[in-house]
């Protein structure tokens, strides 16, 4: 797989998470693997569940980072889409030294502009670009 196809993958996970509680995920996650249209090997499926485990383990530090730099937006007001692209940018930037933090947040905008609503691209764009600085 892509990176692309892995962040993407990953961000499909990770958006599951806010549905249903710590116990219900290696399940959700079952339900999401055998659900795919193609077979994941298990290098790369192995690679999603444990990004998604790390963004969760820090998406309270990640809300908070978030709501510092959201001048018109409180954080529980952000539809989860965009929120979790936020996320999973931040877990990037932060904890991934083998992404630049450029890629970071254009494969965030390149996510918001095909899952988000119409404005998401921009308010990734501007939150990520104040977290960066």
């Amino acid at each position: 797989m892509t990176r692309r196809e892995l962040r993407e993958n990953t961000f499909v996970l990770l958006f599951r998470t806010d549905f249903h509680n710590e116990e219900e995920l290696p399940e959700q996650y079952e339900m999401f693997f055998d659900t795919m249209a193609f077979s994941m090997e298990q290098a790369d499926r192995t690679y999603v569940e444990d990004k998604v485990n790390n963004i969760c383990r820090y998406k309270k530090q990640f809300d908070d980072e978030i709501g510092s730099v959201s001048e018109t937006w409180e954080v529980s007001r952000i539809d989860k889409v965009t929120l979790n692209i936020l996320r999973l940018a931040l877990y990037e930037m932060e904890y991934d030294d083998t992404i630049p933090v450029k890629v970071s947040i254009n494969e965030a905008i390149e996510l918001a502009k095909k899952f988000g609503p119409d404005d998401a691209s921009a308010f990734v764009n501007g939150i990520l670009g104040k977290l960066a600085k």
